[in-house]
Parts: structure tokens; sequence; C-alpha cells
């Protein structure tokens, strides 16, 4: 079953375009949304090929029930002829890439509206998913959504990014820790899933450790480029025994005093008030939509 509910999909795999092994390893691991990118994942010289499969592929991932993703070329570029190619597979997101202002999200909307109306497609069922990869991307992300009512996701940059700021790429990423820290509290200002920055190293140790970080500034999805890395990155993402176990004693707590006229109470050392109580009912429903498959996400 398709994770529909943006905060359920956890992983988000990017993999080029035209290499036919790399999608079956993509859908061999257990990310949540597969990208297919027609950008930099893909050499100009392959983009034909990539496209004369991509409506194909994106069936076979929509068909194994992953998020079907196309990350497209600027539309200032090829990217409208990588959308033809795209929309008759159905895509359910669209990835923009260097996305840094409303005006491109209006102009993808509307050759996203005029391909639905086409191709028998639901109007506005095609989401819009910027990919914010320069500073300018990152500060303006409010900005950028007006540009659609598609658009449910954001997702932040690493590699252009560091690039961009002129930054030194290291695993612990303290590079990009303001960005970070900016992004989602710009996504969260607009009403849109922040999706984390990819960690582009080896290493799962790493993909981990840095995906447990990322939760702990909130975010509930990240961006990934390694198949392998899924399993780890949804295993930090997603509540553990011991996350449940806790939330459950806050929430019976909590409960508890306000049946006697407290406002708060005391759970291992923590003062539980009322947002730290909808953090736990959060945590466990998170828990339960997750382990039973969506099945209240549709």
């Amino acid at each position: 079953m398709t994770p529909m509910d943006p905060e359920l999909r956890r992983t988000w795999l990017f993999g080029p375009g035209a290499d036919l092994a790399a999608h079956e390893a993509m859908l061999a691991s257990p990310a949540d949304a597969l990208i297919a990118d027609l950008e930099d994942f893909t050499p100009p010289q392959r983009r034909p090929q990539a496209r004369d499969n991509i409506a194909a592929l994106l069936v076979h991932w929509r068909t194994a029930g992953k998020v079907a993703v196309v990350r497209i070329n600027d539309l200032a570029t090829d990217g409208l002829v990588d959308l033809n190619a795209a929309m008759p597979g159905r895509p359910h997101v669209v990835a923009y890439p260097m996305a840094t202002s409303s005006e491109q999200m209006r102009a993808l909307d509307e050759a996203i509206t005029g391909m639905e109306k086409s191709l028998g497609i639901a109007l506005g069922s095609t989401e819009i998913l910027p990919v914010c990869e320069t500073a300018l991307g990152v500060v303006d992300v409010r900005n950028i959504v007006v540009g659609s009512a598609r658009i449910r996701c954001a997702l932040l940059g690493a590699e252009d990014l560091a690039s961009d700021l002129c930054a030194e790429r290291q695993p612990d990423a303290n590079e990009l820790d303001y960005a970070r820290r900016r992004f989602i509290l710009e996504c969260r200002a607009a009403r849109i899933e922040p999706i984390d920055a990819p960690y582009t190293f080896t290493d799962a140790e790493g993909a981990f450790k840095e995906a447990h970080y990322s939760r702990r500034l909130g975010y509930r999805s990240k961006s990934l480029v390694r198949p392998d890395h899924a399993k780890f990155i949804n295993a930090a993402l997603t509540p553990s025994d011991e996350d449940v176990h806790r939330a459950s004693a806050m929430v019976t707590a909590f409960e508890a005093a306000r049946a006697r006229g407290d406002d708060r109470t005391l759970v291992e050392g923590l003062w539980v008030e009322v947002p730290t109580y909808r953090n736990a009912l959060r945590t466990l429903e998170r828990a339960k939509r997750l382990a039973s498959g969506y099945e209240t996400s549709h």
C-alpha cells in the first residue's frame, strides 16, 4: 500500500534515469519513495534512453506500492520534454531541481495541468516537489510553495547546496547544520513536510546516525542515494518499541493528572505538559500507522 500522507514517506531514494539495474535495486529496497532522476543522475547523452523508459518504470513502481517520482530538468532547458515522457506513467510526484521561485512552481503546475487533462489523469492529483539546493532556495521556501497547491513537501539538497555555500563536505555534515535547521522551520511555517538532505557517503552507520539527528530536529522524511541505506534510515525514522513505551507512559500519566485537576505531570524527569502530550500522541499514531501498512493514509 502506497504511503500517500507526506509524513509517512520516510525515505526518498534518488537513482539514475537510464540505469535498468539501478531501477531494480531501488525497487528491491524498502525505500518508500523512488525518484528516477533525469537531471544530474542522468548524463545528457543518456536522457533520450531514460525518457523512452520512464513511463513504464513509473507504472512498475506504482504497481509495486512505491511512491513513484520523476525529477525533471529545469523547464528553461528540456524539462518539458522530460515531463511529456513521464506523465503517461502517472507519477505520484514531479520533482523540480534548483527550486528558487513561485514562478517556477506556477509554470510547472500549468504544464502538469495541461497534461493531466489530455491524458485523463485526475486534475490536481500529481504532486510537485521543489528540490531546494541553493541558498536562495532554502531561505525562500515559503515564497516558493505559494506557486502551487500541488506542493505537499520540499526536499533539501546536499551537494549542490554545499557548493553554493562554498562549504567543505564532511561526513559529520556540520557545514549543512544551519541549512537543515532553517529549512525545517521554513517548511513547517509553510505547512508542508520537509525532507532532509541525503547522506552521500557510503557507510550505513553514518546514514543511520544522521537520520537520528534529523529526527531530533523534527524531520520525519529523509532523502538518500544508496538503496542499502534505506532500511537504516527507515529504522531511525520509525518509532521504536522504547519510543512507544515512553510515549504511552506520558499519555497515561498526563491524562491521569488532568483527571485529578493537575496541569502537568513528571515522567522520567520530564515535565509533561500539553505540547509534550500532543507529541506523545503523535508518536503513538505514527507508530500505529507505519506498523499497519498506512491503512489510514488514504
